[in-house]
């Protein structure tokens, strides 16, 4: 379920129009179903009932206060990779027993924060940081629990840039030194060993790579285990994928039982980071044709949306299903959706089969609810889009769009 169908050959969000939606708030404008954030944090969940967890929802797939206000409501934690993170968590009401905070570059100030609200866990990266981490703990008269993120060199055969377990990747401590930087932290007064982690990457949709993370983590916490390091909380970070096109990604309940059948012997609780998995489906862009145009045999559906508002299919080549709002059965066009940004690389889609649109249609860009907005910048000055939430024939903006006002809120209009 995503929340978006069609009635009488229109769009809906649940029970509301998008038509509606984008006569209220103006285009370009992100669109959330509710049901569908509520019964995917649900089903996730629910599928890790036999095993004690926490949820720890990942807030860089999307850091809406209003969308974590909805996962808070349902018992989730929070994975947070910075202290601005930190802040939207707490503003959104997140119990800090339940934030561990992930990232291989955390500042002092975000350090501080986070001992001062005493999360739950550190999932420290590296000796440098923990070193780090030791001495701010010392300095404000704290205990900082702290769970090392070890790389298993695991290919969990996504996109590069996401793909984070292997060697070559910044992200986390080789699984050879991870002992020895518990045994560094178990002498200090100020650390306490809390747990172990792994996360290998995003938008996966094999099993595999899961299971073969996992096994490695159970074999070192064995090993620990053995040497008198005992773990008290295992995180398998997040990274399930979703169907963009033709993925045919494992469902949470398959992902699930994976995961139980090798940990349910296990004396820890373990912690989950789902992002996109979350909120990926829950979520539309919709966007207004400005105009079409040939270029020679060349089409082009030229829209108000841009990579500005939609970074993915311009950084990652990603694909992202375009719905028009109204089936008019003008018969389909090969073409170019492009944006007005002054870039080659902006582009929605390339050499898709659209039905023929007019000046004035709304297209819809479907599974838009992960790593849309929160990617979202002001390039050629442009303002961001606005985000509306709708709950059954409910509508709010949770967002609001920004003004010419908001690009120079800040600058200094005079120099030296």
């Amino acid at each position: 379920m995503n929340g978006f169908w069609y009635r009488k050959k229109r769009l809906y969000c649940e029970q509301v129009s998008v038509a509606k939606a984008a006569a209220t708030v103006g285009t370009p404008f992100y669109l959330y179903s509710q049901a569908a954030l509520e019964r995917n944090f649900q089903v996730f969940d629910s599928s890790f009932r036999e095993i004690p967890h926490l949820t720890c929802y990942a807030i860089k797939a999307n850091s809406n206060l209003a969308i974590l206000r909805v996962f808070r409501s349902l018992g989730a934690g929070f994975d947070i990779v910075s202290g601005g993170e930190l802040f939207r968590a707490l503003k959104a009401g997140a119990d800090p027993q339940k934030i561990v905070f992930s990232g291989v570059g955390k500042a002092q100030e975000e350090i501080d924060l986070a001992l001062k609200h005493r999360i739950l866990l550190f999932n420290v990266e590296s000796a440098a940081e923990m070193k780090m981490l030791e001495e701010r703990a010392r300095s404000v008269r704290k205990v900082a629990q702290v769970s090392l993120r070890v790389n298993p060199d695991v290919d969990p055969r996504t996109h590069p840039y996401i793909a984070t377990g292997l060697r070559q990747h910044k992200f986390g401590v080789p699984m050879e030194d991870a002992a020895e930087l518990y045994r560094i932290a178990s002498r200090s007064r100020h650390l306490r060993i809390g747990g172990i982690g792994c996360h290998i990457g995003s938008q996966i949709t094999r099993l595999e790579p899961f299971v073969d993370a996992v096994k490695k983590l159970k074999g070192l916490v064995a090993a620990l285990s053995a040497s008198g390091i005992h773990i008290r909380h295992l995180d398998l970070g997040g990274g399930l994928g979703i169907s963009y096109n033709d993925e045919d990604p494992p469902p949470p309940e398959a992902y699930a039982k994976a995961i139980c059948e090798i940990v349910k012997d296990m004396e820890c609780t373990v912690l989950l980071e789902p992002g996109r998995v979350i909120v990926g489906s829950a979520a539309i862009l919709v966007t207004r044709v400005l105009l079409t145009k040939q270029n020679g045999s060349k089409n082009f559906i030229v829209v108000d949306a841009g990579m500005n508002d939609l970074l993915r299919p311009s950084l990652y080549g990603s694909y992202h299903a375009i719905q028009p709002e109204r089936v008019n059965g003008r018969g389909l066009w090969k073409a170019d959706v492009v944006g007005p940004v002054c870039e080659s690389g902006d582009f929605l889609a390339r050499d898709r089969e659209i039905q023929i649109p007019k000046k004035g249609d709304l297209l819809a860009v479907m599974n838009a609810g992960a790593y849309g907005m929160v990617l979202a910048s002001n390039y050629n000055s442009r303002p961001r889009a606005a985000e509306v939430i709708v709950k059954e024939r409910r509508m709010k903006v949770i967002r609001r769009r920004e003004g010419f006002i908001d690009l120079v809120r800040g600058e200094a209009v005079n120099p030296l």
